[in-house]
């Protein structure tokens, strides 16, 4: 991850899981790169400056558990820290997680936004996946057109990777078509349910009787 674009990236996933839960630096790392794949290859480098940075904004705060043994606390200072969010980074975090532009939908951002979709509107989630399938799908046509283009030039090997590429964005496609069905289905649910409540709500106050004489 380099520039700022990563960076806002680390940032949406670090406030994201210490929402979910406090926790020390080895314990966050080895959760932004288990749960989130694209950390795979996270280090202390990239968090801690990243930890630092939220700690200096007030969106995140230290705890640090009393330690009798004044040596051992220098000693295991660093790994007892325990980091928590602060009322500023759930406002944060809640601004990252409405926002559905480009970046939202682009090879690095898409997977985080994701991960913490449980957390998101439903109207944001909706522009998401429809942002990442429109690009998927630019993809998808120049990818054709470059196999068209050098199927003839091109030696079996590599042929075999540029198909394997476009089945693989194709698959991403028809995986983002039933998250949309699925969502649009959940939203004409909701919307259907406050429909019938208002209705039920506007026939009740109709049928309560009316006090006289005040």
């Amino acid at each position: 991850m380099g520039g700022r674009k990563g960076s806002g990236v680390l940032e949406l996933a670090v406030l994201g899981l210490l929402h979910e839960s406090p926790m020390h630096g080895y314990e966050l790392r080895k959760q932004l790169n288990v749960v989130l794949g694209m950390f795979r290859a996270l280090s202390y480098g990239s968090l801690y400056p990243c930890l630092k940075q939220l700690l200096a904004k007030g969106l995140i705060v230290e705890d640090r558990p009393e330690e009798p043994n004044t040596a051992l606390a220098l000693q295991s200072r660093r790994s007892k820290i325990v980091y928590k969010l602060t009322a500023d980074g759930k406002e944060r975090l809640q601004q990252l997680l409405t926002e559905a532009g480009p970046a939202a939908w682009e090879d690095e951002g898409f997977g985080v936004h994701f991960a913490f979709f449980s957390h998101t509107r439903a109207d944001v989630r909706l522009r998401i996946l429809e942002g990442r399938r429109s690009r998927l799908e630019e993809r998808l046509e120049s990818v054709r057109s470059a196999l068209a283009r050098t199927r003839e030039r091109v030696d079996s090997y590599t042929l075999e990777l540029q198909n394997h590429g476009l089945e693989s964005v194709e698959r991403e496609v028809r995986w983002l078509n039933e998250l949309i069905g699925r969502e649009r289905a959940e939203q004409e649910k909701a919307r259907a349910a406050k429909a019938d409540s208002s209705v039920s709500n506007a026939k009740q106050t109709q049928d309560t009787p009316r006090e006289h004489g005040r």
